[in-house]
């Protein structure tokens, strides 16, 4: 860069920093509306970059063809979703694609007691070496296949509701052999029931294996309970902190916990023949009555018989359907869309839908969509990594296929905020404060020049003999003049009237204060 480049890229970490002391969820300043009257139809762009991974020209066109109201309606209630060819092509040859989980995690369990057997060291070794990197091979699968949908997905919406609820009921790929079971648990548990109903979504976390290992329930039992999963099942899951249980319900939620686990193996355990007709397995779920609890339970109140795995559903309809988990999960929703501290009255709102609809997802944010409280947020709900990232990428090069989403993985990790890489169950914050660090916002510049100046190796492809395609992006688009600098304060505009090259355009482009927040 010259010297006049460089102060002006200092002027704009100024600005970006001036951003950053807006207080999140405030009125959108006259400067970014041109003087309209703060409305989702008046504010198209910005309602857009908030109900989407990133607004871009195919999201416009889309949105300019159907009407802001039909769209975000196809947003909520999603059709299937019709990926590009080349990346549907890419998602379907991947090995989690190809094999079931049962089968694929029986293998690679297998393989690991082979590895176990071998008497040479250095053969051992090296068997162990190869088991644990297939496993991380198996869990760059899912995290790319999860990238790439979040890129070019039409079902936005669903895209950024199954990043959400992941995070939510988050597991963490390092434990066991967990990154085996990761790219499932996105797809069957929780994409699917993402835009659902909560009970749905729920009782499918607690069936997956994934969540079972994670949270150490294959090890509760009866005479020896543990009881590390009912207390996040109340406490992150459903109720909340504050949610008014027990340590004695913590206690009786374990209880009825018990006998749920993962069977890795191919043999059946020899149940008692009273209990034989209540053995479940199905796929990695076990439900072993031998292990269970028969004792009637105490739970948020009331009697919970013991009758076996009925206990679980009879629980799972008591969570779901209370109040606290209404008022927890709105205000977790309104936090992510539309404030760090969203207000009681959006909460109260909120909570309400969502009983009244018994957990529906969609209905709950459909609500919270029209809400004066989500008009006034546009354009100040700072990102996350991924959301930075994922939007910089999709305004980059829109709907141009990624040849290698390594990058994107890596600049996560660099931001500490990697796909399936939360170590506690509480997820990643979703607050401005635990992402906007000078050291933060100085590795979004770095990003943002790479991907600016087209050296991102993004469309470099994988394997033994590399190859890179030309793909500069060109920002300064129809789209940017016709819709996005509007939105620009005077003050980016100026700084990009001053930039000398189009990777400086870009470069500041894509570091100003308006790529930072949504």
């Amino acid at each position: 860069m010259t010297m006049d480049a460089m102060r002006n890229f200092v002027k704009i970490i100024f600005i970006a920093g001036a951003a950053l002391l807006l207080p999140t969820g405030c009125a959108t300043p006259d400067s970014l509306l041109g003087g309209r009257t703060p409305s989702m139809q008046s504010d198209p762009v910005r309602t857009l970059n908030r109900v989407t991974w990133g607004v871009n020209s195919s999201v416009m066109q889309q949105a300019n063809a159907l009407g802001l109201n039909r769209y975000l309606e196809q947003q909520l209630y999603p059709g299937t979703a019709i990926l590009p060819t080349f990346i549907q092509a890419h998602i379907s040859a991947m090995t989690l694609s190809q094999r079931p989980l049962d089968q694929l995690v029986l293998d690679m369990e297998q393989r690991r007691k082979d590895a176990e057997a071998i008497v040479n060291d250095d053969e051992k070794k090296a068997a162990q070496q190869s088991y644990q990197q297939e496993l991380n091979r198996l869990a760059r699968e899912a995290a790319t296949r999860s990238l790439l949908r979040a890129l070019y997905s039409p079902n936005q919406l669903q895209e950024q509701m199954t990043w959400f609820w992941m995070n939510h009921f988050n597991v963490h790929q390092g434990k066991h052999n967990l990154r085996a079971m990761v790219g499932d648990y996105e797809e069957q548990a929780i994409r699917p029931h993402s835009l659902g109903k909560f009970r749905d979504l729920l009782a499918a976390t607690v069936h997956h294996p994934a969540m079972l290992r994670y949270l150490d329930n294959e090890q509760n039992a009866a005479n020896r309970i543990n009881e590390n999963y009912a207390r996040e099942l109340m406490e992150l899951h459903t109720l909340g902190v504050n949610g008014g249980y027990s340590q004695r319900d913590v206690q009786e939620l374990a209880r009825i916990l018990t006998g749920i686990g993962v069977n890795l193996g191919s043999n059946t355990p020899k149940v008692r023949h009273e209990l034989q007709s209540q053995y479940v397995h199905q796929g990695l779920f076990e439900f072993n009555p031998n292990r269970h609890d028969y004792g009637d339970k105490q739970f948020l109140g009331k009697t919970i018989k013991g009758r076996g795995l009925a206990e679980l559903d009879e629980a799972i309809d008591r969570l779901s359907r209370n109040p606290s988990t209404a008022h927890f999960i709105s205000r977790k929703l309104a936090m992510f869309f539309v404030s760090d501290e969203p207000s009681a009255g959006l909460v109260e709102r909120m909570s309400r839908v969502f009983l009244s609809s018994d957990g529906d997802i969609a209905a709950t944010l459909r609500m919270l969509f029209d809400s004066p409280e989500f008009v006034q947020s546009l354009g100040h709900k700072f990102k996350d990594p991924a959301h930075y990232v994922i939007s910089a990428v999709r305004l980059a090069y829109d709907d141009k296929p990624i040849l290698n989403a390594g990058p994107i993985l890596n600049w996560l990790n660099r931001m500490g905020e990697p796909l399936y890489g939360r170590q506690t169950p509480d997820g990643y914050p979703m607050t401005e404060a635990a992402w906007a660090s000078p050291g933060q916002m100085t590795t979004r510049f770095e990003i943002a020049k790479t991907i600016g100046s087209g050296s991102a190796g993004l469309f470099k492809t994988e394997g033994p003999q590399p190859q890179e395609r030309a793909a500069f992006p060109q920002l300064a688009n129809a789209l940017y003049f016709q819709s996005l600098q509007h939105a620009m304060s005077p003050a980016t505009r100026q700084a990009l009237d001053q930039a000398v090259s189009s990777q400086e355009w870009n470069t500041f482009l894509l570091s100003s204060p308006e790529m930072m927040n949504r």
